[in-house]
């Protein structure tokens, strides 16, 4: 029997902010500069841009500004944050100290290796310690986020197979896989062949082995996928696509269910991915910065992007002599400060990194059987890092999977994903991640119920949620078609 709780997501002093072209004045600045050292030039008539003024504000302007904005914000910091396959997971703070000491943060790109050993010699044991946790051969850190880390590796399956003398045209993709999946293979110039998962929410090898052709450069498999299930049929499908001269590429996105506990090499796995902005506990989310990496088994590692970070005797140096490079895929090396952070973080939890893991898939599990009679859930079945659910049991009272969501705010909750994966309608992706303890997670569950109970009894205040938030519900359609763009 779960407590009562009082829901967090009530209102305050939330001040009105204007844009910052209203507040501007003219003349106004919050900087100063010292006296220019070269001759000064008139700017061409033509590169003038009258038509886009910029805001002139003062320092105090600014600061209150975006302190106003911030208390609009809800992030990890705030509460619980449950976005499914997206594992947004507490940040430790000892990660960002370590990263902004000057140490780090003043190390420029162009410096020769002679004058960066310590940055190199951190991102080659962070290499080496991605191997351990994967069980694979090599590791490129140059990719900024995962579906930059997809292309990546879908680049060094083409290229594997050009060598091999026979570029082949499709690549088999699972109806559970993460959505950046068919575009990162589109954009290396394949066809996608979609796989329907079958009634149990996984792969199954026949439907494989029906579809894979020696025309087929290989397939995508997210896993666990993106009904937060294990492809348990994993060894077999790689035998098979193997069988046929195919690569096996895993999205690592999920790893936070699998970290420490699953040999990825083993399970037949040539090609994965990884977050480290999610599973190693990187800030996550804003627009970046993010960091995507890409292992490989052994016969794929002179394909890896360069330049690579190698150890000769006790230096370390910048390598690109590697003729079947796939080449660069990132200036420079990647996003330096986020490898810091997770470098950081694989310190700090060593061969914790396994108790994370089983936590995650815990909290996961203790969601679904405390509300797979609240909501209605497609499979119900052991999960791994997350659960889903839909609003099937919702909509004979006109309340949907989006009025839910909404009105989680008012309980003091970031939403859930919400009609992700696309394989069941009105999906409710919940992912708690290892970080959130047994009474936040009541109190999600009570919040969850309480909503439940008013989509029956008062589904009006379910269906006008959020009324506590600064914005109140928003017109999606109308900002989806004439979206302000200009900001003035």
């Amino acid at each position: 029997m779960l407590k009562e709780f009082t829901a967090q997501g009530t209102t305050s002093l939330v001040m009105e902010e204007n844009l910052l072209w209203e507040t501007s004045k003219k003349g106004r600045k919050g900087y100063s500069l010292p006296p220019c050292e070269v001759p000064e030039e008139e700017v061409e008539e033509k590169l003038k841009r009258e038509d886009l003024p910029l805001p002139e504000l003062s320092e105090v302007d600014v600061v209150r500004h975006y302190t106003r904005l911030s208390q609009w914000n809800f992030g990890v910091d705030t509460g619980t944050y449950p976005l499914g396959s997206c594992t947004m997971k507490y940040n430790p703070k000892i990660n960002e100290t370590i990263a902004s000491k000057e140490e780090f943060t003043a190390v420029h790109p162009l410096l020769p290796s002679e004058m960066v050993q310590a940055p190199l010699r951190l991102m080659y044991h962070l290499e080496e310690m991605l191997k351990e946790i994967t069980g694979m051969d090599g590791v490129t850190l140059q990719p900024a986020a995962g579906a930059h880390g997809e292309y990546t590796g879908i680049r060094i399956m083409y290229a594997y197979h050009k060598k091999k003398g026979r570029p082949r045209k499709k690549i088999l993709i699972p109806d559970t896989a993460h959505g950046t999946n068919p575009a990162s293979s589109a954009i290396c110039g394949y066809d996608t062949v979609k796989i329907a998962s079958n009634e149990q929410g996984i792969l199954s090898p026949e439907e494989v082995e029906r579809l894979m052709d020696e025309d087929t450069a290989g397939i995508m498999v997210t896993n666990p996928n993106t009904l937060g299930l294990f492809e348990e049929n994993i060894k077999k499908i790689s035998d098979i696509v193997h069988g046929k001269g195919g690569l096996v590429y895993c999205d690592g996105a999920n790893l936070n269910a699998l970290m420490g506990v699953v040999d990825l090499k083993k399970s037949g796995i040539d090609i994965l991915h990884l977050n480290l902005h999610k599973t190693f506990s990187a800030p996550h989310g804003g627009g970046g910065p993010g960091s995507g990496p890409v292992c490989v088994t052994e016969e794929l590692v002179d394909f890896l992007p360069v330049p690579r970070v190698e150890r000769e005797g006790e230096r370390y140096v910048l390598s690109s002599d590697y003729p079947d490079s796939i080449g660069r895929v990132h200036s420079f090396y990647g996003n330096f400060l986020v490898m810091v952070k997770a470098y950081c973080y694989i310190l700090t939890m060593g061969r914790e990194l396994k108790r994370a893991t089983e936590l995650a898939v815990l909290n996961a599990n203790y969601l679904k059987e405390c509300l797979k009679g609240v909501l209605h859930l497609p499979y119900d079945r052991t999960c791994m890092h997350e659960c889903v659910f839909t609003d099937k049991g919702l909509l004979k009272y006109k309340v949907s999977t989006l009025d839910l969501a909404k009105r989680l705010i008012d309980y003091g909750f970031h939403p859930p994903t919400i009609y992700f994966p696309l394989v069941v309608h009105g999906a409710i992706m919940i992912e708690p991640t290892e970080t959130e303890s047994k009474e936040n997670l009541d109190r999600f569950i009570w919040a969850i119920r309480k909503i439940v109970e008013e989509s029956q009894t008062d589904p009006e205040v379910v269906k006008n949620a959020p009324h506590n938030t600064k914005v109140k519900r928003l017109d999606e359609v109308l900002a989806a078609r004439k979206p302000c763009l200009t900001g003035y």
